[in-house]
């Protein structure tokens, strides 16, 4: 029995039991790391980063979205802002790449390097080399296959396992459900970018959510976190969508999440002073917004005991437009991310063991227990965004 399949059965299994962690192949399996990148991943919406970063001068960028290769466009960008569009990055002659993954360019159109069948950036083909007039060949017939995505606070998701108007695809305002009410207040997209870290790590991309999900471990991990807001403080939400998320309060007196528990930074207006959101929208976008800054994370899983993770701090301007210095938000939680990723290595290390069985989750670990009842539906073939309170 594959490592899937027994995975799937467990968790049909599981009906009626306590709400415990996934099961080890879940952590530690090549072939669900592989599944997850079809369905998770190229199959949901997944966030691929800032526009104004993958498409600011460019008109073309490929990217990767789960597994399957991909191509962004920006069809007007060379005369305004441009509508962006997304296709399989794959010619519709003999199937070579168009750009290699991570490339950009800034051309009026899209040649494939093989043999030089060129398109528009709306997709369109419009040369093929020794077709013309070709009996029965028609240009329409081979444009690129579109593929849907979207762009919402600033960012850009990808749903890469389905073309355009397929009806397995979930619409992407049912994929974020009612997190857009929580977001919104922050403006992300008028924020500019400060400060930028990767990470690489060696632990599953969904222990690093979990992690992220409950501060159960905060007073023994993160003692410069319980200074500036209590471990137990606020509560997770249970809405609509494809995301779990709660917020917490800061102490009395503290103005934001740093060492010092001030600020160097602008209050976002309209928000609370007092609260800070942990929101996920799944697979791959953490946003922690902060009355004075939003960070988030992007995780790409790169094996099932690894984790490229991109921790961006974003922060409003002052009214001169200048950026305040980040160093205060940066500080802080670079040192509370490596507090993280060092206990989430050690769960990593801890699944391998023969003797490792899926622990009961306690009533601190909602939110964790969500995520794990959002995964399992996905295992099993139901949508990820069903809201669980039916």
């Amino acid at each position: 029995m594959s490592d899937l399949t027994r995975l799937q059965d467990e968790i049909r299994a599981r009906d009626g039991d306590v709400p415990a962690m996934l099961p080890a192949a879940a952590y530690t399996s090549e072939e669900v790391l592989a599944w997850e990148r079809r369905h998770f991943f190229a199959g949901g919406w997944t966030c691929l980063g800032r526009l104004d970063e993958l498409l600011s001068t460019a008109t073309q960028r490929a990217v990767m979205v789960g597994d399957v290769a991909a191509l962004l466009t920006r069809p007007g960008a060379l005369s305004g802002p441009g509508e962006v569009r997304m296709f399989a990055n794959t010619c519709r002659h003999r199937a070579h790449e168009l750009l290699p993954e991570g490339d950009e360019s800034a051309r009026k159109a899209i040649t494939c390097p093989y043999h030089a069948w060129t398109y528009d950036l709306a997709g369109d083909l419009i040369a093929a080399p020794g077709y013309r007039g070709e009996p029965g060949f028609e240009p329409a017939d081979y444009s690129l296959v579109e593929l849907p995505v979207e762009v919402w606070q600033g960012w850009v998701f990808g749903h890469a396992l389905h073309p355009v108007g397929h009806p397995e695809i979930v619409p992407f305002a049912d994929h974020l459900g009612d997190l857009e009410s929580l977001v919104a207040p922050y403006d992300v997209a008028a924020l500019r970018l400060a400060d930028r870290h990767s990470y690489e790590i060696a632990a599953n991309w969904k222990i690093v959510a979990e992690n992220y999900h409950e501060c159960y471990h905060c007073p023994l991990i993160h003692p410069e976190l319980c200074q500036v807001t209590p471990p137990t403080s606020g509560n997770n939400y249970q809405l609509p969508g494809a995301w779990v998320g709660g917020a917490m309060v800061l102490r009395d007196g503290m103005a934001t999440m740093s060492l010092t528990g001030e600020s160097d930074g602008n209050p976002i207006p309209g928000v609370s002073p007092t609260a800070v959101e942990y929101l996920h929208l799944l697979p791959n976008l953490l946003i922690s917004a902060h009355p004075d800054y939003v960070m988030t994370h992007r995780l790409v899983p790169l094996a099932p005991d690894r984790t490229w993770i991109e921790c961006s701090w974003y922060l409003a301007p002052s009214s001169d437009g200048s950026l305040p210095d980040p160093a205060y938000a940066v500080e802080f939680w670079d040192l509370t991310n490596r507090q993280d990723w060092a206990a989430c290595e050690s769960v990593q290390r801890g699944l391998a063991s023969p003797h490792f069985a899926p622990g009961p989750f306690g009533p601190s670990e909602d939110a964790v227990e969500r995520l794990v009842s959002l995964v399992s539906r996905g295992y099993v073939g139901q949508p990820l965004h069903a809201d669980l309170r039916v």
